[in-house]
């Protein structure tokens, strides 16, 4: 099962969106967002809350690819999201992901015992490449037990 059609069946609102999970790598998460109707706001574009999700699919999907391998010994959490609304958003839109620290110096915090925290920005951008928002979420790695 690939990153995105696990988070599509464990996750009901990426399901609901009908999130589509274009590229799932260490190095990038792409999603996209169909243009539908039912999810538009008051001028015909996607909803904020849709984009939200959107994004927030994205640093979920680039978080499992990055640190899937530590899952046995980490639960991934989104401690804080902070977003930014450029221009308008019409028609369908993308968001792409990447990682703000490296992913070894994130696993050496976890190796040392300690709680690491990492943002992943966000890009969304509307079929014409204008960036219609930014996105930072901060993502921790919290041990188990």
């Amino acid at each position: 099962m690939s990153i995105g059609e696990m988070l599509a069946a464990t996750v009901p609102m990426a399901r609901t969106l009908n999130l589509e999970f274009l590229e799932t790598t260490p190095e990038k998460a792409v999603v996209s967002l169909p243009d539908q109707g039912e999810f538009h706001n008051h001028v015909g574009g996607p909803h904020a809350g849709a984009m939200f999700t959107l994004g927030e699919s994205a640093s979920g999907a680039i978080v499992l690819a990055a640190f899937g391998d530590q899952l046995s010994r980490a639960v991934p959490l989104a401690v804080s999201a902070e977003i930014a609304y450029r221009k308008l958003a019409m028609g369908p839109v993308t968001a792409t992901a990447t990682l703000g620290r490296p992913a070894a110096d994130v696993v050496a915090e976890l190796d040392a015992g300690e709680r690491p925290e990492f943002p992943v920005t966000i890009e969304i951008r509307r079929g014409d490449g204008a960036v219609t928002g930014e996105m930072t979420v901060l993502w921790t790695l919290r041990p188990n037990g």
